[in-house]
């Protein structure tokens, strides 16, 4: 894999401590990248120069709490990649995958070598992922394809495209967009789903959809590119 230097900086979501200012320390020397320590409770910057690779510390930042997170980023920030470290395992990346639009996951035990390697790869536009994540992640693409999952709860296949998207984080008016409808329009659909399932706001629909449908689908966007490179 190419690490040919690119301009950007990299963000550290977590709370600081002089173990990960030492963290911090490795990664300026041996990426040449600045990287920044942000607490999680502060406001990352609303302006910013070049890219920027947002690695979000899953010990400090939980998987209930990523969806408003995402949403609350800046503009400036808001298609800057995104990559969550210390997990534990695969069910937990395939849960942060669908509740984040992620573009690479390190686990707990990564060595700094491996982390170093794809800080280069995302700030160069790629994924980083294992190959048995990536895998996981065509298989339930493919699935989707052949329309392996059917609609629950009398959902209509459109209230089933967005519950996929809900289950990025998606906010109204994105999945508006990626849908080519209007915010209007979502607002009524997202209440007949709330209506059919049995809940009463976005959080409840995210466990409903952790709870009965699993990780469907991690991310559309993601397993399509994943897809392209194999």
């Amino acid at each position: 894999m190419s690490e040919e230097k690119t301009t950007g900086s990299v963000y550290i979501v977590t709370e600081k401590s002089s173990q990960v200012q030492l963290f911090a320390e490795y990664l300026t020397e041996h990426t040449g990248y600045p990287i920044h320590i942000q607490s999680p409770s502060v406001p990352l910057p609303t302006t910013v120069q070049g890219s920027v690779l947002i690695l979000i510390d899953s010990d400090h930042i939980g998987i209930d709490a990523l969806p408003e997170w995402q949403e609350n980023l800046p503009q400036a920030l808001a298609k800057a990649p995104l990559a969550a470290i210390n997990i534990s395992d695969m069910d937990h990346a395939l849960e942060a995958l669908s509740c984040a639009q992620l573009k690479g996951v390190f686990y707990r035990n990564e060595s700094l070598e491996v982390i170093c390697k794809g800080i280069h790869a995302l700030l160069q536009g790629e994924l980083w992922m294992s190959r048995e994540l990536m895998a996981r992640l065509i298989l339930f693409y493919r699935k989707y394809q052949s329309n392996a999952f059917r609609p629950a709860c009398g959902l209509t296949n459109r209230e089933m495209e967005i519950i996929s998207l809900l289950s990025t984080g998606s906010s109204n008016q994105q999945i508006a967009e990626k849908l080519f409808v209007s915010e209007h329009t979502v607002k009524s659909h997202l209440y007949n789903i709330f209506r059919k399932i049995n809940v009463h706001n976005r959080i409840q629909a995210l466990n409903w959809i952790h709870q009965n449908l699993g990780p469907i689908l991690p991310n559309i966007e993601t397993a399509r590119s994943l897809q392209s490179k194999h």
